[in-house]
């Protein structure tokens, strides 16, 4: 992967966040995809490109999740989440968490005789997704439910 993608912050010219900003994206852009900026570029121009890359990290996501779908591999699923995981998507499998309509997606239901485990996830039946804190796929899982 090119040194690009990952840096630490420059503490003198970036956000101890790692927040870079626009002006010194767009040089990374330039030198990722071998173009470079007009002299003079603006911030619309930036902003531009900016979009552009967004959009194309969105699509690229998206085509990976329906890789995922799709891979009978495990050793391939295993990559794809590694890849993506590397870049803030996150696989959400909430086994074993007090189930959330906000966030999961019942599937299904099994029978307890335990009241602790009412309401409890017990198997993600298909994995969710997270780009950060921002959910991309809900996970579809099995509630235990009081008999």
């Amino acid at each position: 992967m090119p040194s690009w993608f990952r840096r630490e912050p420059d503490p003198d010219t970036e956000d101890p966040t790692g927040q870079i900003p626009a002006e010194h994206m767009s040089r990374f852009i330039e030198e990722a995809d071998g173009t470079e900026a007009a002299p003079g570029a603006s911030n619309d121009d930036v902003n531009s490109v900016l979009e552009r890359a967004l959009a194309d990290r969105q699509a690229l996501i998206q085509l990976c999740l329906y890789a995922l779908d799709r891979a009978r591999s495990g050793g391939v699923v295993e990559r794809i989440e590694q890849g993506l995981a590397g870049i803030g998507v996150t696989a959400v499998r909430p086994d074993g968490q007090r189930f959330d309509p906000s966030r999961h997606e019942a599937g299904g239901a099994v029978a307890t005789d335990d009241p602790a485990l009412d309401g409890v996830v017990a198997e993600t039946e298909v994995v969710g997704f997270a780009d950060h804190d921002q959910l991309l796929r809900a996970p579809i899982v099995t509630v235990y439910t009081k008999r």
